[in-house]
């Protein structure tokens, strides 16, 4: 019985230096594919924050607001990556700035838009979740990272929030958003499935 019991915890302490080695390896590199996908989703998540941002300042609606700050978080979340794997990051401190110059020239149409009403302004934010989702889906295929794929997980989490929040006030003026990247059977599952908590989004 002692001798049992002398197994158990010797192969318990093994068991434990090697989960140590392994939290103290170096880390793999990342492909200059996910490198890409990292950047481009740093300053895509600051274009719905500042897009956001943009509109809140011109309807002062809850929404925008409220959003614009789980954005902020979607961009905290990125840059913790980019910061994990020594990766400078692009997204300049200035609002409706962009290093990405598509994104820049997204930027200007959204806001454009986002001024003509409240509806377009809704419009624009179901949009701009509509691309998230699809890009981080592309994404999600370029990597095979647990660290990269959580936060991506919880990212489409919150867009998918994000899109029926902004699809639901759509509806009380009486419009119905037709998606622009997502397919329309991948645009209803996420409507017809209930807001719900992201992880640490």
């Amino acid at each position: 019985m002692k001798k049992t019991v002398f197994v158990a915890i010797l192969t318990s302490v093994m068991l434990s230096n090697c989960s140590n080695d392994n939290s103290n390896a170096p880390l793999i590199p990342l492909s200059q594919a996910e490198i890409n996908d990292l950047k481009f989703l740093r300053e895509e998540e600051k274009l719905a924050r500042d897009v956001y941002l943009f509109s809140n300042n011109k309807y002062q609606i809850n929404i925008f607001n409220s959003i614009s700050q789980s954005e902020q978080t979607h961009m905290n979340s990125v840059l913790s990556l980019l910061n994990k794997y020594g990766i400078s990051d692009p997204a300049s401190t200035v609002n409706g700035v962009f290093v990405n110059q598509d994104l820049q020239k997204l930027y200007t149409s959204l806001t454009a838009q986002a001024s003509i009403s409240i509806v377009e302004a809704l419009k624009v934010g179901a949009t701009v979740e509509d691309l998230d989702i699809n890009d981080i889906n592309h994404f999600t295929g370029n990597t095979l990272k647990i660290d990269l794929l959580n936060v991506y997980n919880n990212l489409d989490c919150g867009s998918k929030n994000h899109i029926r929040t902004y699809t639901s006030q759509l509806v009380n003026y009486g419009v119905n958003y037709a998606p622009q990247f997502l397919s329309v059977a991948d645009y209803n599952a996420i409507l017809s499935s209930a807001n719900v908590k992201c992880g640490k989004i």
